[in-house]
């Protein structure tokens, strides 16, 4: 298996931003909340000290993997060139956003907060037809979850007087989503033959003796792998048998072309002229003319 690593796009934390902007300002206008902007700056006093109108501030403050929802299993799947593949899991990204309400009149900007608590409790998940960008695509495996107003291990003690800001209530909304991890494994090409050299080390050449192993596959003319195959070398009177993935090997061949055979138990047979080395086998049986389809050569020297 070789390792394979692609560090896919990402743009999670911005579509995320987006995603929360529209939904927010979806669900207060249903309500009468018109004209809020939704802001993702520091709550800061400088900033504060600009606002013109009504303003949510979703200030993402903490981002973190969550190890308790990490999935442990590998992905099992094919590259483009058909070959197997395993894919490590996503990781689960736990981004946190300190929520405030931010209006002239502090009963207004109660009302406004308890609405966007009322907003954010409605949808633990987040709606797929809400979600923007990259998010939608990886949400259609592992959902983007989300909670409000939990309380936090290390909590916000400080929070407010790193960001400069005065202090307000706020919400903790914490949102689960995937990053993809740009990782896998993908299985190389099969190696059918090898070759295996014997003599003397101190020997000259003429006495080293040179032996192949040879192998390939059996199938149906529907390209159903075959089981319990008889395969020879008549002229070399060596035979193995199919396995249940149609593929067979011979050890200790001696270089040259030989002639292969394969005959089912119900007799039907396909034969093809081989060399070794050199060759890779596929044989059909099964579809009237003992078909044959060689492969390019993968030799393994030892």
């Amino acid at each position: 298996m070789a390792l394979v690593v692609s560090v896919p796009l990402n743009t999670m934390l911005a579509d995320l931003d987006e995603t929360l902007r529209s939904l927010l300002k979806d669900e207060l206008g249903r309500h009468g909340f018109d004209g809020v902007d939704v802001a993702f700056e520091a709550p800061s006093r400088d900033w504060s000290s600009q606002l013109s109108s009504p303003t949510v501030s979703m200030f993402l403050y903490d981002l973190r993997e969550n190890a308790d929802r990490r999935p442990v299993d590998w992905e099992a799947g094919a590259a483009a060139n058909g070959r197997p593949t395993r894919t490590r899991p996503p990781m689960i990204v736990e981004a946190t956003y300190a929520v405030t309400a931010w209006t002239q009149d502090i009963q207004d900007e109660h009302r406004l907060l308890s609405q966007v608590l009322q907003v954010f409790f409605a949808y633990p998940q987040l709606p797929v037809d809400k979600l923007q960008g990259r998010l939608r695509a990886m949400a259609e495996r592992i959902p983007v979850s989300a909670t409000i107003a939990q309380p936090k291990a290390d909590g916000k003690a400080d929070f407010w007087s790193a960001v400069g800001g005065t202090y307000k209530p706020s919400l903790d909304y914490v949102v689960h989503m995937a990053c993809e991890s740009g990782t896998m494994y993908e299985r190389g090409p099969e190696v059918r033959t090898s070759t295996i050299r014997m003599g003397m080390a101190d020997g000259p050449a003429s006495t080293i003796t040179e032996m192949h192993r040879f192998g390939g596959k059996v199938a149906s003319a529907g390209g159903e792998p075959l089981n319990d195959v008889w395969v020879t070398f008549p002229s070399l009177g060596i035979w193995t048998s199919s396995d249940p993935h149609g593929r067979f090997n011979f050890k200790n061949v001696p270089p040259g072309s030989h002639e292969l055979v394969a005959r089912t138990m119900g007799g039907e047979q396909a034969s093809a002229k081989v060399d070794v080395p050199g060759s890779q086998l596929d044989l059909t049986i099964g579809s009237g003319n003992g078909s044959t389809k060689k492969k390019s050569p993968a030799k393994k020297d030892g």
